[in-house]
């Protein structure tokens, strides 16, 4: 019973980790990289993705195009502001975004980067798990459970939680190799 909902917050906690990995550059134009960036669009933040469609002709281009044409130096600007050191090209039409080779250096940011988004993404994990702990133990001592189903359910969630440990490592290692990969 409480299983069922742990595995589910922990599929939830891993998919939000891969998310995040998405949003990390590797050497190749990804339209997920823009993923995070909103414009102020009449007075709110507003995601691109709703204000413009987003392409890759290449594997090195962004392409920007606005619904709305007077949209176009917004997004330029929420674009320049923004942390993902980008220069956008505007031609008063389309917005082209050129990514630029990734330095040694710049890939091994990354990489920490990553590890940063795996290791929260483990702490949920982790919280989700001594939550669901507290939940058991609580119900053994209510007499819900007997002792050896109290264990068992805290073994099978130990479990869930190495499992999903595990595929956030494997999701962190496929990243790492995406962002070293010349």
């Amino acid at each position: 019973m409480v299983t069922k909902e742990v595995e589910l917050n922990m599929q939830k906690s891993v998919e939000a980790s891969q998310r995040n990995f998405n949003t990390i550059r590797t050497g190749r134009a990804n339209t997920s990289l823009l993923d995070r960036l909103t414009v102020e669009y009449y007075g709110a933040d507003t995601p691109l993705k709703s204000l413009a469609t987003i392409s890759t002709p290449d594997s090195q281009t962004i392409a920007i195009q606005p619904f709305d044409l007077s949209s176009l130096a917004l997004i330029e600007k929420a674009i320049s502001i923004s942390d993902l050191g980008f220069t956008p090209n505007n031609d008063g039409k389309l917005i082209r975004i050129n990514i630029p080779p990734l330095t040694e250096e710049r890939r091994k940011q990354f990489c920490k980067l990553a590890s940063k988004y795996a290791e929260e993404a483990k702490i949920a994990l982790r919280n989700i798990r001594r939550d669901a702990i507290e939940k058991i133990k609580v119900l053994e001592k209510a007499s819900e459970l007997s002792e050896d189903q109290s264990r068992d359910q805290q073994d099978s969630i130990q479990k869930l939680t190495d499992k999903y440990i595990n595929e956030i490592e494997q999701n962190l290692s496929k990243k790492e190799e995406e962002i070293l990969k010349v």
